[in-house]
């Protein structure tokens, strides 16, 4: 796991306005006092302009795609959004307003409106929320706009936008006023689009596979299914220590033992670890498991959902829906079935040029010379597991299922049929990321418990990034699993490639930060 980072971009310290932005404060609170609360803050729309709802930007441009400049229709629309630009003819005036689907340029005539009201629009400043209602037309110019007969304040905003061109610039400001962000760059609000194409995708693909969508506990005595480090705190009423969960695994399996087949669920993990582009302490994921199924029906699944993910996400991201070749940090990336598959150990045999085995005595000789310092207490499957992770992973382009890795550092996993050093277990990576980890999954309580000993004894060495003895999931698992493959594909992770943003932090909306001046 990376070593802890500080988040990037410099803390914020908050400080008492000063100069031209302490006028432009006290300005916007001296419009707020002259248009008074009542019309500064209004309840909703139909308090105002008699309707529900405002009809969508999109809907109208998708409506009405042919007018010709210069022209007039009977169609009257009711529109709303955030003033994004503001233009000053005299006794025309030119209002952009921004929804959640786009822009839409409003025209304010002072002949069409009472003289009261089309003086107020001096009180309306980039950043407002207004509402208005007339009709459809088109200017000289050929741009699409509503020719406004009424209009009111919907909220006034006491705060500027970021300027125009040089406005939300600092990663740090961006991530802790996403709200502003959002606002004024379209990138974040198309990763936004993206995750929930991508979550409705996943649901889809599994519910047509007859899966149960299920919700475990995210506050846990044990946290296991993984080796990390997890958040510890206090419930009060039950006067015990629980553990954000680090995993969603062990309760799927639960599910499996009480008869559901097919599991699944989309849920938030917490790891108190490191900050860097593929890692974040908080993250989405998605696990699956299916009895009867194995490691090979995992990779079957998993293509799919990243093939039809992709497809989704192209959507969003205005490409071709059937394009699987994608931008990728500079390069393309093919993600067209079907994946490449390759063995760890012949992999890393490749990397290093010579053969590489579990029984090989100079194994941590071979990694020493590649610049992995071999940690006493490793086994044989660590050291070829850190070998993979430093020279291979990186280099793996092309969507790859890198299958089969040792015993050792596979705890859930069920040993291998053809060789019983190694689990049947894959790790799926794509640009270099791994996407997805799969298991035909270990149903022996008593070669479970036996896995989870050992790592007991690898607690000293690695401290808590170690597999918790879980006595209630042994009790489970000693009641009868059925054969099962299981998967967890990383949501932050996928769209990371998906969408070819630079990091995790870009993606989750809010990640956690240092308070400001902290």
């Amino acid at each position: 796991m990376p070593e802890p980072t500080e988040p990037p971009g410099p803390a914020v310290e908050e400080r008492t306005p000063t100069g031209r932005e302490a006028e432009v404060l006290a300005a916007r609170r001296a419009s707020l006092e002259r248009l008074g609360r009542d019309r500064a803050f209004a309840i909703n729309l139909r308090s105002v302009l008699d309707v529900d709802e405002p009809t969508s930007t999109r809907a109208i441009r998708e409506g009405n795609p042919d007018l010709v400049p210069d022209t007039t229709t009977a169609q009257r629309f009711v529109v709303a959004g955030r003033v994004i630009l503001k233009r000053d003819l005299g006794r025309l005036k030119f209002v952009t307003i921004r929804d959640r689907d786009g822009d839409l340029q409003l025209v304010f005539a002072k002949a069409s409106l009472p003289e009261d009201r089309f003086g107020q629009l001096d009180e309306v400043d980039l950043g407002d929320i207004i509402g208005a209602g007339g009709y459809l037309g088109t200017t000289r110019t050929g741009e699409l706009s509503i020719f406004v007969e009424r209009w009111a304040m919907l909220t006034k905003a006491l705060r500027p936008l970021p300027e125009k061109w040089h406005g939300l610039q600092d990663p740090d400001l961006q991530q802790r006023r996403r709200y502003l962000h959002l606002i004024a760059d379209d990138a974040p609000r198309r990763y936004v689009l993206a995750r929930a194409a991508t979550l409705r995708t996943m649901r889809r693909v599994l519910d047509d596979r007859g899966f149960v969508e299920f919700e475990g506990p995210i506050l846990q005595a044990i946290a296991g299914g993984a080796n990390a480090r997890p958040f510890t705190t206090h419930h009060r009423a039950l006067d015990i220590d629980l553990k954000l969960r680090i995993s969603l695994e062990l309760y799927l399996k639960r599910m499996l033992v009480g008869g559901l087949e097919r599991v699944y669920e989309l849920g938030r993990n917490f790891r108190n670890e490191g900050i860097d582009r593929e890692h974040n302490p908080e993250f989405s994921m998605l696990e699956a498991y299916q009895a009867y199924g194995d490691y090979h029906t995992m990779m079957e699944l998993s293509e799919t959902l990243v093939v039809e993910c992709c497809r989704a996400v192209n959507v969003v991201m205005g490409r071709g829906p059937d394009d699987l070749t994608i931008p990728s940090r500079g390069r393309e990336l093919d993600l067209s079935p079907p994946f490449e598959r390759v063995t760890i150990l012949g992999s890393v045999s490749e990397a290093t040029g010579e053969e590489v085995s579990l029984d090989r005595p100079d194994l941590r000789a071979i990694a020493e010379r590649h610049g992995v310092e071999a940690d006493d207490g490793w086994g044989p499957g660590k050291v070829v597991q850190e070998l993979f992770e430093r020279l291979v992973e990186p280099t793996i382009w092309r969507p790859t299922f890198v299958c089969d890795f040792p015993r050792e550092v596979s705890p859930l996993a069920r040993p291998h049929r053809d060789d019983p050093a190694l689990t049947e277990h894959f790790d799926l990576v794509a640009g270099a990321v791994e996407l997805v980890t799969a298991f035909s999954e270990l149903t022996d309580p008593i070669e479970q418990r036996a896995k989870f000993e050992l790592q007991q004894q690898m607690k000293e060495i690695f401290g808590d990034e170690v597999h918790p003895m879980d006595e209630e999931f042994l009790r489970a698992l000693e009641h009868g699993m059925p054969p099962a493959g299981g998967m967890g594909m990383g949501v932050d992770r996928l769209l990371l490639v998906l969408t070819d943003a630079a990091s995790l932090r870009d993606l989750i909306m809010f990640p956690p930060q240092r308070s400001e001046g902290g």
